[in-house]
């Protein structure tokens, strides 16, 4: 009667057999010595690895300063500049110029702070293009996103590298957990229909 709770036996060892898999990707954190071989886990030994790796992904793969660039200039963020160019000229105008210069102030009429206006508004969209540019090539000089990533992922704790990737394959993992318990099973019936054709 035993012999029928194979698959049930075989489903339990493929389940633990599994589960203990996910673990000794994270465990043990620190290297194990033992008389001729260390254990570790394989992230906590290959963290550095893996953040050198991510890193290269994410800054050849993922993140793009072209993308950036081109959203700099791109004609929703002109509409938005402009927007906010036409504020600041218009305050300036109204307000900040009757306090720095209230002599000058009181010789402008309408007509010619509109002019002001616009001759400075011509001369911002003259530069901005070659502002943007020059602005976003110093943004790609000087963050190196390879390095940050690096440093950030190496940085981690073990345990906190183990928390960030079951958040993000805690699904998966069940179901390598749940496989190994129904290919355990269905070895389990094939033992059994074979040891009864004997």
């Amino acid at each position: 009667m035993l012999i029928y709770s194979l698959p049930l036996i075989a489903a339990l060892i493929g389940w633990v057999t599994n589960y203990l898999a996910i673990k000794m990707l994270f465990h043990p954190r620190k290297k194990i010595n033992l008389y001729f071989f260390s254990i570790q886990g394989i992230f906590p030994k290959r963290q550095e690895v893996l953040a050198d790796r991510l890193g290269n992904v994410v800054a050849n793969e993922l993140f793009s300063f072209q993308d950036i660039k081109e959203s700099f200039t791109s004609t929703s963020t002109a509409r938005e500049l402009n927007a906010v160019l036409d504020e600041k000229l218009e305050d300036f105008i109204t307000v900040k110029l009757k306090t720095v210069m209230p002599m000058l102030a009181m010789f402008l009429n309408k007509d010619i702070k509109n002019k002001i206006k616009n001759t400075l508004h011509q001369e911002f969209q003259n530069i901005l293009p070659d502002l943007l540019n020059k602005y976003s090539e110093k943004i790609e000089r000087d963050i190196d996103i390879r390095k940050i990533v690096y440093e950030k992922v190496a940085a981690f704790s073990s345990a906190k590298l183990e928390q960030l990737l079951f958040s993000i394959m805690k699904k998966e993992f069940k179901t390598i957990e749940i496989l190994g318990g129904v290919l355990g099973f269905l070895i389990g019936i094939v033992q059994l229909l074979i040891i009864q054709l004997q």
